[in-house]
């Protein structure tokens, strides 16, 4: 009989369907990028997953991020995600949590529950906690390296963080890791060279960088074919 996933079940299998639908991610950060893995992972058949962002749809982001439309602009964007995911799948158990992820609000977080994470914050405080919970809980991490000022999607690479060149966050994140003794973390980067807007806006007292439709969204959709590729690996 055909179903939802039928599609998805002749690639990977009907065990590895039983095994989405029975694991939870949590996807830190729902912007262009975490929109995105969200957007892949509820499509091939996860059947838990946690939005964490404290972030409300605003009008910049329009141009690249999947939840973004002029009816959802001024909603939190882990209700806009929750909704669009009950759409596709009514089954999924829909975990949200209106919290910027930092050190601080850690310990609101059961890890232990998880058995995937996506980290798709973009402060580097927040990526190194999140990397440490992780490390400490046992819970396989990816994490996106940086998509801004870039309009390349095919740089995009998949690596440990030791392996990393060019990006400057990697750069960042690879050093900070390395102080901790932190090893084996799986990323998301890009090598093309960051591009230098022409000018330099303010929003919100911040100067975001340049962005796109296509660079983002491809580094979301490459993070969830790798947490789909870990969850349902043999052994």
């Amino acid at each position: 009989m055909l179903g939802q996933f039928s599609r998805t079940e002749l690639l990977l299998g009907e065990s590895a369907i039983e095994k989405l639908s029975k694991s939870r991610v949590a996807v830190f950060g729902i912007g262009g990028v975490g929109g995105y893995t969200v957007e892949a992972l509820v499509r091939s058949g996860l059947g838990n997953i946690d939005l964490i962002d404290n972030d409300t749809v605003c009008i910049t982001n329009l141009n690249r991020q999947i939840i973004a439309t002029h009816k959802t602009i001024g909603k939190y964007k882990v209700d806009v995600a929750k909704e669009r995911i009950l759409e596709i799948n009514p089954d999924v158990e829909v975990n949200v949590h209106k919290t910027f992820y930092t050190a601080e609000t850690a310990d609101e977080f059961d890890f232990s529950k998880y058995d995937y994470v996506v980290d798709a914050i973009d402060t580097v405080s927040g990526k190194l906690s999140l990397i440490k919970k992780a490390k400490e809980y046992n819970v396989p991490i990816i994490c996106a390296m940086g998509a801004g000022n870039k309009l390349d999607p095919t740089r995009f690479e998949v690596a440990d963080i030791s392996k990393t060149s060019v990006c400057p966050l990697a750069r960042v994140i690879r050093t900070e890791l390395k102080k901790k003794r932190i090893k084996d973390v799986k990323v998301v980067y890009s090598k093309e060279i960051p591009i230098k807007p022409d000018k330099i806006i303010n929003e919100g007292g911040k100067r975001p960088p340049g962005s796109t439709a296509f660079v983002p969204a491809v580094a979301g959709l490459i993070i969830a074919g790798e947490v789909v590729k870990d969850l349902t690996k043999e052994g």
